[in-house]
C-alpha cells in the first residue's frame, strides 16, 4: 500500500461510509489517536505526517465495527485488502 493522500482519503472513506468522523487535532496523545466510542469519533493527532496517519488509521480499523455490506464496492476492495495486509491478528 502506498502512503500518499489518495490512500489516506481511501481510509477515510470508509470510516465515513459507517459513520465514523475523522478529526485532526493538537492534544496529548499517547498512541497517536482517540477513539470516541459512543460519537463514532476518531481523533487522530494532527501533527502526525500522511504515513503515520494511514498506520494509525490501518492499525485501527480492525477494532471499528465497520459493516462491509454498507460499503462501497471501492470501499470494500480496500477494506478487505488492510485487512489481508494486517493479517490474522486483525481478525
Amino acid at each position: 500500500m502506498k502512503y500518499n493522500q489518495h490512500t489516506l482519503d481511501k481510509i477515510e472513506a470508509i470510516l465515513s461510509e459507517s459513520n465514523y468522523t475523522v478529526r485532526y487535532e493538537r492534544g496529548t496523545f499517547q498512541s497517536g489517536y482517540c477513539i470516541l466510542e459512543e460519537r463514532k469519533v476518531v481523533v487522530l493527532n494532527k501533527f502526525l505526517q500522511i504515513e503515520g496517519r494511514i498506520n494509525t488509521l490501518i492499525d485501527l480499523l480492525p477494532r471499528l465495527s465497520v459493516n462491509v455490506e454498507t460499503l462501497s464496492p471501492d470501499a470494500q476492495k480496500t477494506y478487505r485488502q488492510i485487512l489481508a495486509e494486517a493479517g490474522p491478528a486483525a481478525e
